[in-house]
């Protein structure tokens, strides 16, 4: 009821999180490549690249497999080392990157130091994402904020999409947690909306953690107070308008109940009341603001 910042993790979140290669810029096998590559990580990035390849991985030929939280990968595949990831990654090996003109998640693939080309990714935008946030700020919503590790040229072009007012790119999921800490401090009331494995330390800390349970990990949905099921991000909207009539209910059946008590208790200083007045200001009183809380089960559309 209280909220006026809500923070939302984009992928899976505000984005349906199935990814698809849009474009190839590179040897003819850098698709292949990026598939062995990425074929041991389950994030929807590798998934896509993986989907796009469609054909049989051979195990064999990867070996050292390592991830880097947030940047990207390193693994030998035929005895060779590549470095799979984001523009900060293959930069921070010293390696200079060609940054694509298509809009999407780059993953730039390097071979022993040389770089070979990128695999631009992109992912779809929720059926209801951009009638939730205008739902929103509605209902109140001072400032919407999107926190991603994409590149800012992606963010912002969703953000600018969506009507998102604040956008933060290119973090590691440290980064959101710092982040997240920053808007706290500032004195407002701050939820936060994601779904993955990384989110749950930020779910935890923020006033309202909001999970997507459909796909959201298990971490995600323990740490979070409030699971939409579904993951329509739309449904936080609702949420909102549940609580804010709840609260309303709450005041008009306190102020009701006080004001009726008070009203019996001037009656029996005076001589006035009787029993019956007595019952009502009590048990009357109590089935009149129960009936008046079932209010809280219609909301109109």
């Amino acid at each position: 009821n209280n909220v006026s910042i809500i923070v939302f993790d984009k992928t899976g979140t505000l984005t349906e999180g199935s990814f698809e290669v849009v474009e190839i810029n590179g040897a003819d096998d850098l698709l292949m490549l990026g598939a062995y590559g990425e074929s041991m990580s389950n994030h929807p990035i590798a998934k896509s690249i993986l989907r796009k390849y469609g054909q049989e991985i051979d195990q064999k030929r990867i070996s050292d497999f390592k991830e880097i939280a947030g940047k990207g990968i390193e693994v030998k595949i035929d005895g060779k080392v590549y470095n799979l990831g984001n523009k900060s990654y293959i930069e921070g090996l010293g390696i200079t990157v060609n940054n694509p003109s298509t809009v999407g998640t780059v993953v730039h693939i390097v071979c022993q130091g040389k770089y070979l080309g990128n695999i631009v990714v992109a992912d779809k935008i929720k059926e209801t994402t951009i009638e939730g946030i205008k739902h929103l700020k509605k209902y109140g919503i001072k400032n919407t904020v999107m926190l991603t590790g994409d590149r800012s040229e992606v963010a912002e072009d969703i953000a600018k999409k969506i009507g998102i007012d604040t956008v933060y790119s290119e973090l590691l999921p440290q980064d959101k947690v710092i982040q997240v800490e920053t808007l706290i401090n500032q004195g407002a009331k701050l939820s936060f909306v994601g779904d993955g494995i990384n989110d749950a330390p930020v779910l935890s800390r923020a006033d309202i953690g909001i999970a997507m349970g459909a796909l959201g990990s298990d971490a995600a949905i323990e740490a979070a107070d409030v699971v939409l099921m579904d993951d329509d991000p739309a449904k936080i909207s609702l949420a909102m308008r549940i609580a804010i009539k709840t609260l309303r209910i709450v005041k008009e059946n306190i102020v009701f109940a006080l004001a009726i008590k008070l009203v019996c208790l001037v009656l029996g200083a005076l001589g006035i009341a009787n029993m019956w007045i007595a019952i009502f200001a009590d048990v009357g009183v109590m089935v009149i603001a129960v009936v008046n809380a079932t209010r809280a089960l219609r909301l109109k559309k």
